[in-house]
């Protein structure tokens, strides 16, 4: 940073009031939200001048202010890029003749999608390049690609400003040409029928919910399409998959605490959607199929951290559920698989995953897991049904990911492809560990440390302390490089496995969501404390980093102890909970009630939100450091809700330290689309990091 910083900009007031339950709030920096921000996400360019001024200045005083990092930064996504393997490509997945798979090129920022015929080498056929596809677009995006059962035509749906508003379109793969068939509108997910010409595919409403299973036929005018369901209820998405059988079409509506679904045959495409179970308050349910049987994952009977049971083909409502798999509390059960012979089921039991292969015919069951004190496992899918491998991934903070093909028969385990890093990386350079740290309750909240064997753990060790703790997302202890530019620097690079998240089972996800979001912040801040008090580091030697739901965990920890941080980084983040969750025409609005309380309804609600939201507890105080992003178009996190929160910290703080806000504005949720793209954006964060933690060190 610059010695003496730049005049920061500074937004204008324009006070709206707005009552609720007696109170009137006041905010500041309500028009900073576009009044046609719909029609911002589809096309970014008629934002409201004023707006647009503001973000442009904010972005022009963050470039100023990160200036003399330039040269940090490109040292840093230099060291990122050199341990990438350029030239990559995952392990080929059969489905009939040919093998499937993605592969990127050298200089290449986004995926090329490739079959080879099964045996053949030197056969690849390129189905899609996802960079000459991407040239023109300062943003692209692919959400899917799923070819046809015949393997004939290639159907894929992009995104090419950020906001996750989909076009599908579908490709001859004799030809490479595209149909004249375009889907506008579409959230991106979609599945084939057997006859391999029918699509479901989900549409998106007016204010970005998918709400609405339509079915589209090749050759056929979109606007003509048929919808086969459709959502009423504003707070229920609805998604659409296949089961591994190949036999149904599944429609899957839901919110973060009940769900319901729906099946089509597969090869009957016409006929009409068949309801497995109605939806029942906090019931929730997954369907797979095998044979003439349902097998099905649900909370039901107060299977808090679930249980598998069974159901027949042509009943399957609860009434005929039969316990396959009892629940096991502190066990919970993250999902399935189902081929021909075998089933496996995946779990994580005392915050460590494994996973369970049954045989059909003998029920015989055998656990496949690993050694280490901290890793990640996950099932990866298959094209196939009737096979006996099944495919998993394994990592750990210091072991590159491993691709594994299982012989589920012969229990034989195959690795097919370790992850390299081209500029080396030798595990036993470093450590990993699994701590538990105590929280303000008793509570013991596990976090998942990486350093340098040879790092000082004197109390003096620059530490990046990373959380996200909501919607019952775990935070799997698994390998990336890019923390390595830390770790390489003396960091210590922290997880806290806070309350929110399901890492200790669903009672965990429970304990940190609604009346007890609170709990997820105060357990983050007593891994800080815990990492301080053990001697890893000390006060303002930590930095917090936190996207998304994880933005707002980093804003209320800013909140509430300011004086233990040297930095913070908050990458879109979730911090203007109190008035997003009072406006119901909003994207995500309806739908988040479950997980943070309904405060226009519920004034025990709004009076819990106010109490912690990060925008409504500012305070005229010192601030550390603080960097945070937006994305213009982005519809899970608007824009406005960190542009706001940045305009009000300048009013208020009391200290000199940098408080930098950057909007992209060519991208929306998950930033630059691009691998490279990103690894910048990861390297200025960082450097920012770096440089600040620096400073702390030097005032001591």
């Amino acid at each position: 940073m610059p010695e003496t910083l730049p005049i920061p900009p500074v937004a204008e007031k324009r006070p709206q009031p707005q009552e609720r339950y007696g109170v009137t709030l006041v905010d500041d920096y309500a028009w900073l939200k576009d009044e046609n921000w719909q029609e911002v996400m589809r096309d970014p360019s008629i934002l409201q001048p004023d707006i647009r001024a503001y973000l442009e200045a904010e972005n022009t005083y963050t470039q100023a202010c990160m200036a003399p990092l330039q040269g940090l930064k490109e040292t840093l996504f230099e060291e990122m890029k050199a341990r990438i393997k350029e030239d990559d490509s995952s392990v080929p997945s059969p489905d009939g003749p040919f093998s499937y798979y993605q592969k990127y090129v050298t200089g290449g920022q986004h995926p090329h999608y490739c079959r080879a015929p099964k045996g053949v080498a030197d056969a690849e056929e390129v189905l899609f390049d996802g960079d000459a596809e991407a040239v023109g677009h300062s943003f692209f995006k692919l959400a899917t690609v799923e070819h046809s059962p015949d393997h004939t035509v290639l159907a894929y749906a992009t995104d090419t400003n950020g906001s996750e508003i989909f076009t599908i379109r579908f490709r001859d793969l004799a030809s490479g040409e595209d149909f004249g068939d375009v889907i506008e509108g579409a959230s991106g997910a979609l599945e084939w029928a057997n006859d391999s010409k029918t699509v479901f595919y989900t549409e998106l409403d007016d204010n970005h919910r998918p709400c609405s299973v339509k079915r589209h036929v090749l050759g056929e005018i979109a606007a003509d399409d048929v919808e086969v369901y459709h959502e009423d209820d504003p707070g229920f998405f609805v998604g659409v998959g296949k089961s591994e059988s190949r036999r149904y079409i599944l429609i899957q509506a839901h919110d973060h605490q009940t769900s319901e679904v729906h099946l089509i045959d597969a090869d009957i495409p016409l006929s009409a959607p068949k309801l497995v179970q109605l939806r029942e308050p906090e019931l929730e349910y997954e369907v797979a199929h095998h044979a003439s049987t349902f097998l099905i994952l649900t909370n039901a009977d107060g299977a808090e951290d679930f249980k598998i049971v069974t159901a027949p083909e042509d009943a399957p409502a609860r009434e005929n559920w039969q316990d396959c798999v009892a629940h096991t509390p502190g066990c919970l059960i993250l999902g399935l698989q189902v081929f021909k012979d075998f089933w496996a089921r995946i779990e994580r039991c005392e915050g460590l995953p494994r996973i369970i292969v049954t045989e059909f015919s003998s029920s015989d069951a055998h656990e496949i897991s690993f050694d280490e004190e901290a890793y990640s496992l996950g099932m990866n899918g298959s094209f196939e049904f009737d096979t006996t491998n099944l495919r998993f991934s394994y990592s750990s903070m210091t072991t590159p990911n491993r691709v594994y093909d299982y012989d589920m028969q012969t229990r034989a385990r195959d690795l097919r492809k370790e992850q390299e890093v081209p500029s080396g990386h030798n595990p036993e350079d470093y450590e990993t560990r699994r701590l538990l740290a105590l929280a303000q309750d008793g509570e013991l909240v596990p976090v998942s440390l990486l350093y340098r064997k040879d790092t000082p753990l004197d109390g003096t060790a620059p530490t990046l302390l990373y959380g996200y703790g909501s919607y019952g997302m775990a935070m799997p202890a698994a390998f990336a490089t890019g923390r390595l530019s830390l770790v390489d620097r003396g960091f210590v690079y922290a997880i806290a496995h806070v309350r929110g998240g399901m890492d200790k089972g669903y009672g965990w996800y429970k304990a940190g969501k609604r009346e007890h979001k609170k709990n997820t912040f105060s357990d983050f801040i007593a891994v800080g404390e815990f990492l301080i008090a053990d001697g890893f580091t000390s006060a303002k030697r930590i930095a917090i980093h936190g996207g998304s739901a994880g933005g707002m965990l980093v804003g209320a920890a800013l909140n509430m102890r300011p004086d233990m941080l040297g930095a913070v980084v908050a990458e879109v983040p979730f911090v203007d909970v109190l008035n997003t969750m009072c406006d119901d025409t909003l994207p995500l609005t309806p739908p988040e009630w479950p997980e943070w309380g309904n405060p226009i309804s519920d004034r025990d609600a709004f009076e819990y939100i106010r109490s912690y939201s990060p925008y409504d507890n500012l305070q005229a105080i010192d601030y550390p450091p603080v960097f945070v992003t937006a994305g213009l178009t982005d519809p899970r996190v608007t824009y406005w809700e960190p542009a706001k929160w940045v305009a009000k910290i300048r009013t208020l703080k009391t200290d000199d330290n940098p408080l930098l806000f950057r909007t992209n504005m060519d991208a929306g949720h998950g930033g630059a689309a691009g691998r490279f793209d990103r690894l910048q954006e990861t390297a200025l964060a960082y450097a920012f990091i770096v440089e600040e933690l620096s400073k702390s060190r030097a005032d001591e």
